[in-house]
């Protein structure tokens, strides 16, 4: 059975809440209570071991003038932006403590500037916040150097000073070009402007250029979609980032005003086979859950070469390293522990300004954590679990550890979306876009009912 031959019964059978795994145990089971002096013991173990790993850094910036329905992230509303001036302060004095105990000395080989909208804050204050993580942190010369930017903020410019500063990896939002889609996610962008702030880029010579749609949002058919992607693919981006719109209204009230017009579960996978088989015609590689490369893409090669990981910011190339989060909700993730920084503004001023960290929760990863993080980790980045390899690592006997797990696979096998060997666990084609629900057998803490719903649906 392939992707496109999926009955609706399989579909309502998988398409059900589920974590997308951007961390293994997933922030719910964090815990609160953390604070600056359990990250400073967590930075200065990792920085004092034998072979400190290199660093990856994301700097959250929060603000954005307008709100997108369908936004599930930690953002600032606001069109005042006398904001950027406070807000960069701290990060600076984040920055700075962060690095006092990290081990100044330790590479960056992935810089990441997420929100939000970066583009949000104007190009002197991207050069000096840049500067500001320079000062402390060596970069590696082939570091990955990323930003997202929203193309109905972002100008010339900001192109211009973040092509001087040795950014070299842009992820636009898009989303959908279909205007009434547009009109109801409350996000209107042309795709003429889209496309010239592309041709902009390349001419600055952006070796990278991603672009993120969402599949399920209001109004959108298959055919929409459709004429989407022609778009997209005309303007010729590297890679593609194709989400699954997660509807949490639970979460984030404002998403309420979307529920009336969204596709229903055939329409939605419709919409999402069509991305599928569109792209992979036109020459790009399915890496697996949301994302798509050339097949010279180094994201394409490291799925190929089973180097491909997975952290907050999805799927990176990057694996090995100690992930530092600065600003307001940012995510750490160095050696068996995440943190997790304070999530609202003023809260992470205060914290700042008191202590040099806004750390509030975290979890330290047992043995078992660890393994499953591995095991979780492979089927994502992978498609495959290569027992002997767990076995080597981590000193289990597989069928014995995950005999749980391989009991919640067996009706999957049956479905065809796995298959279960006596040395390796695949996903099938059609798996592959069912790895959540695979990765989910995994999963020691979902047995824990939870009083209220944490995840959105895996499809």
């Amino acid at each position: 059975m392939n992707p496109g031959d999926v009955p609706l019964d399989l579909l309502g059978r998988y398409n059900v809440p589920g974590p997308r795994y951007t961390s293994y145990p997933t922030a719910p089971v964090w815990k609160e209570g953390w604070g600056s002096s359990d990250y400073e013991a967590i930075l200065r173990r990792s920085s004092g071991s034998r072979d400190p790993a290199p660093l990856s850094l994301y700097v959250h910036l929060p603000f954005c003038e307008r709100l997108c329905y369908f936004c599930g992230c930690t953002v600032v509303i606001t069109r005042n932006h006398v904001v950027e001036e406070a807000y960069l302060a701290a990060l600076e004095r984040e920055i700075g403590w962060v690095a006092g105990f990290a081990g100044e000395g330790r590479t960056v080989v992935q810089f990441h500037l997420g929100g939000g909208t970066p583009t949000y804050f104007e190009p002197a204050r991207l050069r000096r916040l840049s500067e500001a993580v320079r000062r402390r942190f060596p970069f590696a010369e082939d570091a990955e150097v990323g930003v997202e930017i929203d193309p109905r903020v972002t100008t010339a410019q900001h192109l211009e000073t973040l092509a001087e500063l040795g950014f070299n990896r842009l992820s636009m939002g898009v989303q959908d070009f279909d205007p009434r889609v547009q009109r109801a996610i409350n996000r209107i962008q042309p795709y003429e402007a889209t496309r010239e702030l592309v041709e902009t880029a390349r001419g600055l010579g952006f070796p990278s250029v991603n672009l993120d749609l969402i599949f399920g949002l209001p109004f959108q058919t298959a055919d929409t979609f459709a004429a989407t992607i022609d778009k997209v693919l005309s303007i010729g981006p590297d890679r593609l980032a194709v989400y699954s719109y997660a509807n949490v209204p639970w979460l984030k009230k404002h998403q309420r005003v979307l529920e009336p017009h969204l596709p229903d579960e055939a329409t939605k996978f419709q919409i999402f086979r069509t991305a599928l088989e569109r792209f992979t015609s036109a020459g790009f590689e399915y890496i697996g859950m949301d994302h798509f490369a050339r097949p010279d893409d180094e994201l394409a090669r490291a799925r190929r070469d089973r180097t491909l990981h997975r952290n907050f910011q999805g799927y990176t190339t990057k694996a090995g390293t100690d992930l530092l989060g600065l600003g307001m909700s940012a995510i750490g993730s160095i050696g068996d522990a995440y943190v997790q920084n304070r999530r609202e503004l003023p809260e992470y001023h205060r914290a700042v300004e008191a202590g040099g960290a806004a750390t509030f929760r975290g979890v330290r990863l047992s043995p078992d954590d660890l393994l499953r993080r591995r095991a979780i980790g492979n089927l994502l980045c992978h498609g495959v679990l290569i027992k002997s390899e767990l076995e080597a690592e981590f000193g289990v006997a597989f069928d014995e550890e995950f005999s749980e797990a391989l009991d919640r696979l067996a009706p999957m096998e049956r479905d065809g979306l796995v298959e279960i060997g006596p040395r390796e666990i695949r996903a099938t084609p059609l798996g592959r876009v069912f790895l959540r629900n695979l990765a989910m057998c995994f999963d020691a803490y979902l047995a824990e009912s939870p009083e209220k719903p944490l995840f959105s649906r895996t499809l």
